[in-house]
C-alpha cells in the first residue's frame, strides 16, 4: 500500500509558504514567480491556513478588493485539511475529491509542515503504478518473466 511518504520521497518536500501578515499582492507575486497554485500559510512554525488561486478569485477579485491593501489572513482558507506522511495515497485522494481541494499539507502530530501533495501528485502516482502493472502483465503474457 503506497503512502504519502512515497510521493514525498520522489518529488521532494519543498513547500512554499507565506505569513498571514503578508499582503495578498506579495502572495500572488510569490505564486506567479514559482508557478504554483497554492501557498501554505505559516504562523509561528505551524500551519494556520492555505492561500490558493481560488481564494484570489473568490475573495479578492470577486469581492473587488485591492490585493495590495489586504492581508493573507483576511482571505486565506483557515480550515486546513492536513494528512500524515504515513497516510494511504488512495485515502488522501478520496479526501481531496470529497472536500474538493487540490492541495494537502503533510504535517506531523504538532502541525509542523513536512511537505505538501497536490491532486496532480496523486494522479501521477496512480499513472506510474498503472504503467508498471501494464509492463509487468505484458511481460507475463509474452513469457518474458
Amino acid at each position: 500500500m503506497a503512502t504519502i511518504q512515497d510521493i514525498l520521497e520522489q518529488k521532494g518536500s519543498k513547500v512554499y509558504t507565506i505569513e498571514p501578515t503578508a499582503t495578498v499582492l506579495a502572495a500572488i507575486e510569490k505564486m506567479n514567480h514559482h508557478r504554483i497554485g497554492a501557498l501554505v500559510v505559516m504562523d509561528d512554525g505551524h500551519v494556520s491556513g492555505m492561500f490558493t488561486e481560488r481564494d484570489v478569485l473568490k475573495r479578492v477579485a470577486g469581492a473587488e478588493r485591492r490585493a495590495g491593501e489586504i492581508l493573507v489572513a483576511e482571505v486565506m482558507t483557515g480550515d486546513v485539511v492536513c494528512c500524515a506522511a504515513d497516510a494511504d495515497v488512495d485515502e488522501v485522494g478520496a479526501l481531496m475529491k470529497e472536500r474538493r481541494i487540490r492541495h494537502v499539507p503533510v504535517c506531523d502530530g504538532d502541525s509542523h509542515l513536512l511537505g505538501m501533495v497536490s491532486i496532480g501528485d496523486i494522479n501521477a502516482h496512480h499513472a506510474s503504478a498503472q504503467a508498471a502493472t501494464i509492463h509487468f502483465l505484458n511481460d507475463y503474457i509474452y513469457g518474458r518473466v
